[in-house]
């Protein structure tokens, strides 16, 4: 009788551990199929060019292909929503940034995704910083040279950036809010076009991606004033820091990193995470990361939660401390 009235749950019990050990393989055995890489803008730019030098490698660790998918638009929102949108089984992940999961937060009226909601952060990959440029035949020189011209004609200035929202955006701004000066700001669809105008004259500065911009200054197309990094970096060891030439404490990061769908399995996120880390260590990524100018992150998915909450709040601080405009 004992044994009787005990049967009944006793085969439910066993029939929930036979569930719950028949899943453990399926992700146990993942990946076994290519998985999609989604990067939020064109082939060829910096997000692509970084993105594909990390994932070659974690391509490798994991045994399967993961094949690079260009979504541009919209700041990059297009290609976050087709992150969120995916399936949360690890085989669509994709690049997320300072501007994608911190800055559009607050610069877009209405985003289709919600970072917090949608998206799990899988590991930071690497920071990277900007160049404040301007034409070889510029009469500025320094930095001081720069703030004193645009307070002598004020709004006569104008600086440059690779689209509204950017770190070269968000860096001019900062500028304009520490400096205290009146310029003007001119958006462009991309790194290019605004280089070819700054090296036309038709704008005064730009800040740019140091792996875009890094050969120019090379070759004397254009003059490096400042990078926006704490420290010196290794592309331009002879280029002074902002905060170096008089912008205390100035410090912009074009950080990126990998995202997931909300709800993808915590076992996913952690080989993920362990494969973006080894790749991150290997010689010839981290070769390939200071050719580009780039530095090596790393870290925990909390490490890369850590980085997107303080820059959400500071750039969303920049953006209604300056009233720019937000955008539809």
């Amino acid at each position: 009788m004992i044994r009787r009235k005990f049967s009944r749950p006793m085969a439910v019990l066993a029939a929930a551990f036979g569930l719950l050990a028949g899943s453990a393989p399926t992700w146990a055995a993942w990946p076994e199929r290519p998985i999609t890489f989604v990067v939020p803008s064109a082939a060829g730019g910096s997000p692509d060019v970084l993105s594909r030098l990390v994932t070659n490698e974690v391509s490798k660790s994991l045994g399967v292909p993961v094949v690079i998918e260009n979504r541009p638009g919209a700041a990059g929102n297009i290609g976050i929503l087709q992150i969120k949108s995916k399936p949360a089984d690890g085989y669509t992940i994709g690049y997320g940034n300072v501007n994608t999961l911190a800055v559009n937060r607050t610069l877009f009226k209405k985003l289709p995704y919600d970072v917090d909601r949608d998206l799990v952060p899988v590991a930071q990959a690497f920071d990277l910083y900007n160049v404040l440029i301007v034409p070889k035949e510029s009469p500025i020189h320094d930095v001081a040279g720069l703030v004193a011209a645009a307070r002598k004609q004020p709004g006569k200035l104008s600086f440059g950036a690779p689209g509204i929202g950017t770190t070269g955006h968000m860096g001019g701004e900062l500028l304009r809010s520490m400096a205290g000066i009146d310029v003007l700001f001119v958006p462009y669809n991309g790194g290019p076009a605004a280089l070819q105008d700054l090296m036309g004259g038709r704008i005064d500065y730009l800040f740019a991606n140091s792996s875009e911009v890094g050969p120019l200054v090379a070759s004397g197309k254009v003059r490096a004033l400042a990078v926006s990094s704490t420290r010196r970096i290794a592309m331009l060891p002879n280029v002074p820091t902002l905060d170096e030439a008089g912008i205390k404490g100035y410090e912009t990061v074009a950080w990126g990193g990998v995202v997931a769908p909300r709800g993808t399995p915590r076992e996913v996120i952690e080989k993920l995470n362990a494969a973006i880390n080894a790749a991150l260590a290997t010689p010839s990524v981290r070769e390939g990361l200071a050719k580009l100018g780039a530095v090596p992150a790393g870290g925990t998915p909390a490490d890369f939660q850590r980085t997107i909450d303080r820059e959400n709040r500071r750039w969303g601080e920049l953006i209604e401390h300056n009233r720019i405009e937000k955008l539809d």
